[in-house]
């Protein structure tokens, strides 16, 4: 069983930054799958970025050269620094982890994020 529990959202103007945490416990391994997804209200859930094994990153093209997702294994940590923030970015972010050994998906609760004009 995993269990994730993100931190860091809050109410920013345009232009300014954040940086989300989450935080895993239970039975992670270096070669599962994290990432951030968002869901607006009124819009479904989507992917902004992914970290795989190796390091292997993908972005949302919404938030390329803006986010940046990164993790520490030692500490089961994914962050997303979040950089150039847009009232479009608004949404509630989710922490996902995938593993890949039993195949399963997991969500985290979810954190909000208000970005005002």
């Amino acid at each position: 069983q995993v269990h994730l529990v993100e931190s860091g959202g809050g109410l920013v103007q345009a232009g300014g930054s954040l940086r989300l945490s989450c935080a895993a416990s239970g039975d992670i391994f270096s070669r599962d799958t994290m990432g951030w997804y968002r869901q607006a209200p009124g819009k479904q859930r989507e992917l902004v970025a992914v970290i795989h094994r190796g390091e292997i990153t993908t972005y949302a093209d919404s938030v390329k050269g803006r986010f940046t997702i990164s993790r520490d294994n030692a500490k089961n940590i994914v962050y997303l620094q979040m950089n150039s923030l847009k009232p479009e970015d608004t949404a509630v972010y989710y922490c996902n982890l995938y593993a890949w050994g039993s195949r399963n998906g997991y969500w985290g609760q979810g954190t909000q994020v208000t970005v005002s004009s």
